[in-house]
C-alpha cells in the first residue's frame, strides 16, 4: 500500500507547486545516463518524466527495504527498476543497466545512493556513461520553502504552493579519467542544489 500513497503525495506536492524549469544546456532526444541527488528522489523523477514524457526508462535502486519503496512508485511513472547498487549486487545490477541502454532506455541513478555519504559520487553514474559513451542528463532543484528530513540525504519536501526551479543540463564526459569526470560531476550537480 506504501508506493501508491507514496507515489499521491508525489502528484500533490507537484500539482500544488510553482515549477520553473532552467535549462543550462539543451536536452534533446539523445539517449542520456540520468542523475539526481538522493536527497531529490520526491521530484526530479516528475520532472524527467514532464521533460521526457514517453522515453523508456529504468532506474538503479538499491536492494534494501527503502529501495523496494522507491522502485514501486517509480513504476507508477513507467520507469522500471534495476535491483541492486554499488555495495551489493554491484555486478548483476550493472550488466542489467548496460543491457537496457543496448535497448533504448536511458538509466537513472542517484550516485549518492543507497546509504550516502551525502553528495558523495559513487563510481557507477560515471563508469556507465564513460563505458557506454552517452552523455549524462543533469536534473538538481531548489524550493523557495521546504521540509528536510533528519536523514542521511537530508530528503527535500518542497512545501505546497512554493516555487520550485528545476536545473537541467546535459554533459559530456568524453575525454575525461574516471575520477576527473567523477569530481567535474559532482561540481555540476552541487552547483543547483538545496544545502
Amino acid at each position: 500500500m506504501i508506493p501508491p500513497l507514496v507515489y499521491i503525495l508525489m502528484r500533490i506536492i507537484w500539482v500544488t507547486t510553482r515549477k520553473k524549469f532552467h535549462y543550462i544546456t539543451e536536452i534533446d532526444e539523445r539517449q542520456h545516463v540520468c542523475v539526481t541527488w538522493h536527497g531529490e528522489l520526491l521530484m526530479s523523477p516528475q520532472a524527467y518524466r514532464h521533460i521526457h514524457k514517453k522515453h523508456p526508462a529504468s532506474a538503479i535502486i538499491s536492494s534494501h527495504f527503502d529501495g523496494a519503496l522507491i522502485a514501486g512508485t517509480l513504476q507508477f511513472m513507467k520507469i522500471r527498476p534495476l535491483r541492486g547498487s554499488s555495495r551489493k549486487g554491484a555486478k548483476q545490477v550493472l550488466l542489467q543497466a548496460f543491457k537496457s541502454i543496448k535497448s533504448g532506455e536511458e538509466v537513472l541513478i542517484t550516485p549518492d545512493g543507497p546509504k550516502g555519504p551525502r553528495h558523495s559520487m559513487s563510481d557507477g553514474a560515471v563508469g556507465i556513461a564513460l563505458k557506454s559513451k552517452l552523455p549524462i542528463f543533469v536534473m538538481n532543484f531548489t524550493a523557495q520553502n521546504y521540509w528536510q528530513l533528519g536523514s542521511w540525504d537530508r530528503f527535500v519536501i518542497p512545501k505546497p504552493f512554493t516555487q520550485v526551479d528545476f536545473y537541467m543540463q546535459s554533459l559530456s564526459l568524453e575525454g575525461l579519467a574516471h575520477e576527473e569526470a567523477k569530481a567535474y560531476l559532482a561540481s555540476k550537480m552541487l552547483a543547483h542544489t538545496i544545502g
